[in-house]
């Protein structure tokens, strides 16, 4: 059977291609950071990576990491409940709860797995999940795992977020999920104006903090903290693998009750492995530095707002922000791949968004900054957009 699957699979595979759709990894050879380098030994600037605060090798949390690789080793080979759970596990629980002002916190091996396991546990086909359009993939997944009723309304429209909450009326319970920053885009979710609709509805909140905890707020504690309703909301999913340290691990932040339901009950939770030790504690030195100081945040706002002026000086198309994400459209597929090799041709690290990671039509190199950029490096960055786009006819 599998010559005729393989047939098929060629088949979709050089029609992906042909498209201008395939997908092809370029091979790091370097630590993450804001200077990397490929493998054919280049070294290009990065301005492609989640890589917020500039974190992913950062000296303290990779001492941290190897202190508790000798006191604690290198993997748990076991699920949390049953030897799977270090000291190192519930205190960055804690300090993760702490962080974003809530009761409890529960880990993850990935973010994509704390979305996964949040909806099933708690929701039944009583229930309403109303979700919004532009929400993550792993948000989407989630919810497909859950029985309850499904609602989706417009990216941030709140008028047609009320007429779902609306039809919603008749389920038992109603969950409203947002993303904190659209990762595609760069736009905040109005947590304000849905605080307000989850009110008068009779609603509770989600709210996945991925790409915006560590860059949101003035102490970078996310749209909560943004839009003054720190531990306001009932649920906050997020990752470790951005702006807290880029490596790996998952959680999720909130009332007591959902996270010990959680604990009961999530499978990802309870069928996989924890995060090893020298992640967690890594992660437990990443909160004490973002308390001493708000000095990355500041920075990163500052190169936000300075790259995203240029552009939009030098004639590009680029989507309101609020975030680090600086999304240049381009809308055809094959030009974004083209801009994004000749800005790697200049030593710039970017990469072309297309269908089906962005609606079609919609395809676009996603920028985005760090706190680690110097100035002079956004500068390159910016020449290197110029060039590309006056050739390309995209700018005069």
């Amino acid at each position: 059977m599998y010559d005729t699957f393989k047939t098929y699979l060629s088949s979709e595979l050089a029609t992906i291609e042909s498209a201008g759709l395939y997908k092809n990894e370029r091979i790091i050879v370097s630590p993450q950071g804001t200077a990397i380098q490929v493998a054919d030994g280049k070294e290009v600037l990065n301005f492609c990576a989640n890589n917020y605060l500039g974190l992913s090798n950062h000296k303290i949390l990779k001492a941290a990491a190897a202190k508790a690789l000798e006191t604690h080793g290198y993997g748990m080979s076991s699920v949390r409940f049953i030897c799977g759970t270090q000291d190192l596990h519930k205190r960055l629980e804690a300090e993760i709860a702490r962080f974003f002002g809530m009761e409890d916190s529960i880990l993850y091996a990935a973010c994509f797995d704390a979305n996964g396991g949040v909806f099933e546990p708690l929701l039944t086909e009583e229930d309403a999940i109303i979700s919004d359009s532009l929400n993550h993939a792993s948000i989407i997944d989630g919810v497909r795992l859950c029985k309850a009723q499904r609602y989706r309304y417009a990216n941030a429209d709140m008028k047609d977020l009320e007429t779902q909450l609306q039809a919603a009326q008749k389920q038992r319970f109603r969950l409203i999920v947002t993303d904190g920053v659209f990762s595609m885009d760069g736009n905040v979710a109005p947590l304000d104006k849905i605080y307000n609709l989850a009110t008068k509805y009779d609603a509770i909140i989600m709210v996945d903090e991925s790409h915006s905890a560590g860059v949101v707020g003035k102490t970078g504690r996310g749209v909560t903290e943004l839009f003054q309703l720190k531990g306001k909301v009932e649920i906050i999913t997020g990752t470790l693998g951005k702006a807290f340290g880029g490596a790996i691990g998952g959680f999720t932040t909130g009332r007591k009750e959902i996270i010990d339901m959680l604990r009961q009950r999530s499978r990802p939770y309870l069928f996989s492995n924890s995060i090893p030790p020298m992640v967690a504690a890594a992660g437990i030195e990443m909160f004490k530095m973002i308390d001493e100081t708000n000095e990355l945040q500041d920075r990163l706002h500052e190169n936000t707002t300075y790259f995203v002026k240029k552009m939009k000086e030098m004639g590009f198309d680029i989507k309101p922000t609020e975030s680090a994400i600086c999304a240049v459209m381009l809308y055809d597929a094959r030009l974004a791949q083209e801009i994004a090799e000749m800005m790697l041709q200049e030593g710039i690290y970017v990469v072309g968004f297309y269908y089906p990671v962005v609606p079609k039509d919609q395809a676009r190199i996603r920028v985005q900054l760090s706190a680690a950029h110097t100035r002079e490096q956004l500068d390159l960055c910016l020449r290197a957009f110029e060039k590309a786009g006056k050739i390309k006819g995209i700018i005069n």
